[in-house]
């Protein structure tokens, strides 16, 4: 058996499977966020082990883990975690989602090694700007910084002692040289910091460490269980999907939205605000479109219309021209294709007809577009998409993911009801661990349906994205 951990901004999900990958018991336990000034999103890394060790003791419960032979994690990335040389976390963790540190990626992203090195632009939620921010805010702290770590890589600290990261998800600090899956020594310096006070790396389907005695004989373990290196929360989710080899990819309707594919070689184009990422296993990489509201927007309309997401997305029957308003869904800022954290949510065109089925349906079709604006991004790059898979709370409307495959002219393969994210990636990584496999075992799902683009509609949702862009040209300096 193996166990996926799987740290989300949320809460911790434990999921356990056997040797056929299928899951056998899972737990949940949940975290909050603190956010102690405007723009600040930490939590504390105890609060992380509070949370894997109460989801750990629930899985023991449920199920006998004498058969466990390997441990995979997953997690939120760009966290930060210092730690001073006694491995007392020096501070709460400064999340993903945080925007303290915007001037200092502005200043690293103007650097042109950073974008040459990583493949990426400097997103504020990166992790070397938040250190740049303590260098200069938090002198006393910054200096006792011996090791930096990522919020997964805080949990194998705890589970092993070991201070290792692997590459999937080192390539969002901004620190990783993502072509040569190595720490780059430039980039370190420029930012005030040191090989060593990085973790070590391995590959997310290697061994990074092994499980303590102490927390195995706590949950009835045997000796020797393996901790793979795992994967960032997306790239956790690609081996969870099965989407590993090029072309393969799958589109998340979250709260946030990732347009994700999987490739065999790293073709960065920073300028599209396309994510260029390494991927959990060895000789892969990925890239992501991100767009920051996808069923958030939604959730919304709802809140405005006193009404339940779902119960709108149902009151619309079927598919229809999108003639009616425009809206952009950028009702936090924008990251691909814009990078733009200025611009902010738009509806235009609204008329003395618009009710609130006019106003759902500009919703669903703003964030349509705004994944072909990823998915035009994407080609940009030179990447082309295969098979494209739906997984999150969103990919429960048939409806928007019709409306979505029309937008993007390409079919949808909808998965057969069961658990396909991030915590299964980790489980079959800590399996490749465990046993010397590959990515072969991370097979597709099966397949309950295919979401075909609404051809008769093709040419009218090509037009209504020329507006949609045309929209955001004309606002986005207001």
């Amino acid at each position: 058996m193996y166990i996926g951990l799987d740290l989300g901004t949320s809460g911790v999900k434990a999921l356990l499977i056997d040797a056929d990958q299928t899951p056998v018991a899972d737990a949940t336990v949940g975290l909050e966020v603190q956010r102690p000034h405007p723009g600040w999103s930490e939590q504390r890394p105890a609060d992380w082990v509070a949370a894997a060790s109460a989801a750990m003791d629930r899985l023991a419960t449920a199920a006998d883990l004498g058969a466990v032979r390997g441990i995979g994690l997953s997690g939120q990335m760009h966290g930060a975690v210092a730690i001073d040389a006694g491995g007392d976390v020096l501070r709460p963790a400064i999340l993903w989602n945080d925007t303290r540190a915007a001037v200092e990626a502005a200043r690293m992203d103007a650097d042109p090694r950073f974008r040459a090195v990583t493949g990426n632009i400097v997103f504020p939620g990166f992790t070397a700007p938040k250190l740049a921010w303590m260098a200069t805010h938090e002198p006393e702290l910054f200096a006792r910084v011996d090791k930096v770590l990522l919020p997964k890589d805080y949990l194998r600290y705890w589970l092993t002692g070991d201070a290792v990261s692997e590459m999937s998800d080192a390539a969002g600090t901004a620190w990783l040289d993502t072509g040569r899956r190595d720490w780059s020594g430039d980039l370190l310096a420029a930012t005030g910091m040191t090989r060593a006070q990085m973790p070590r790396l391995v590959e997310g389907s290697a061994i990074s460490g092994v499980l303590r005695e102490d927390l195995a004989a706590r949950w009835g373990l045997g000796a020797d269980v393996v901790v793979a290196g795992g994967g960032g929360d997306n790239a956790a989710t690609g081996i969870g999907v099965g989407a590993v080899a090029p072309g393969r990819g799958f589109v998340s309707l979250g709260t946030s939205g990732v347009l994700f594919v999987a490739t065999d070689g790293f073709a960065p184009d920073p300028a599209t605000a396309v994510h260029t990422f390494c991927h959990a296993v060895p000789g892969t990489w990925h890239q992501m479109g991100v767009i920051l509201a996808a069923t958030d927007a939604l959730n919304w309309a709802a809140r405005l219309l006193g009404a339940e997401p779902a119960g709108l997305t149902a009151a619309l029957g079927g598919m229809a021209a999108p003639n009616g308003p425009t809206f952009l869904p950028y009702l936090g800022g924008e990251r691909t294709p814009h990078n733009d954290a200025a611009i902010r949510g738009v509806l235009t065109g609204i008329d003395h007809g618009t009710d609130a089925a006019a106003l759902t349906r500009a919703v669903l079709d703003g964030v349509a577009f705004a994944f072909r604006d990823s998915l035009d991004a994407l080609s940009a790059t030179g990447t082309q998409i295969t098979e494209l898979l739906a997984v999150g709370g969103g990919a429960r409307s048939e409806l928007w993911l019709k409306i979505i495959a029309t937008a993007l002219d390409t079919e949808i393969a909808v998965p057969a009801a069961g658990d396909f994210g991030a915590a299964l990636g980790a489980a079959r990584l800590g399996l490749m661990a465990a046993e010397g496999a590959g990515p072969e075992i991370a097979t597709p799902p099966p397949v309950a349906t295919r979401i075909e683009p609404d051809r008769a509609l093709v040419p009218a949702y090509a037009e209504a994205q020329e507006r949609y862009r045309a929209t955001y040209a004309a606002l986005k300096d207001l």
